[in-house]
């Protein structure tokens, strides 16, 4: 779908920012009704909080966006699968739709929380996964040098 591709694209520019203040690149766009209302990218070094996933932060701006806690006709995109505390977040939050790129293997919802998510919560992924890998590899790789 093309509009999937444009987001997670947005969504890579926000991992770049991430990768940019040597943070892990995630980045994570919610968009409701053809608007943006949240974007985000991994904090956790920045604000040396466990907790600032790129998907938190792009969630805590959406409620703040819609002046309400409930993204109930929201799809956020985020080129990692989300771990089980964002896939929590998530489902908390109401989200109708999740778009991820990359799958993570040893951290992702999908393998430790698979009921995390709101149940009407549709899922869709693989868009641009091997960009979105090559930049997690990329990252690791060199914070091995």
């Amino acid at each position: 779908m093309q509009e999937d591709e444009k987001y997670m694209s947005l969504a890579l520019e926000e991992a770049r920012l991430a990768a940019q203040q040597d943070e892990i690149p995630v980045g994570c766009i919610i968009v409701s009704q053809g608007q943006i209302i949240g974007r985000g990218h991994n904090l956790t070094q920045t604000l040396q909080d466990v907790t600032a996933h790129a998907e938190i932060q792009a969630i805590t701006a959406a409620a703040q966006t819609l002046g309400g806690k409930y993204l109930t006709q929201a799809t956020l995109y985020v080129t990692l699968e989300p771990c089980v505390m964002c896939a929590g977040a998530i489902g908390w939050a109401q989200i109708s739709r999740l778009v991820y790129g990359a799958s993570d293997d040893k951290r992702g919802y999908t393998r430790f929380a698979p009921q995390a998510l709101h149940p009407k919560c549709v899922v869709s992924s693989g868009i641009f996964a091997d960009e979105c890998q090559q930049l997690l590899q990329d990252f690791f790789q060199h914070k091995r040098l």
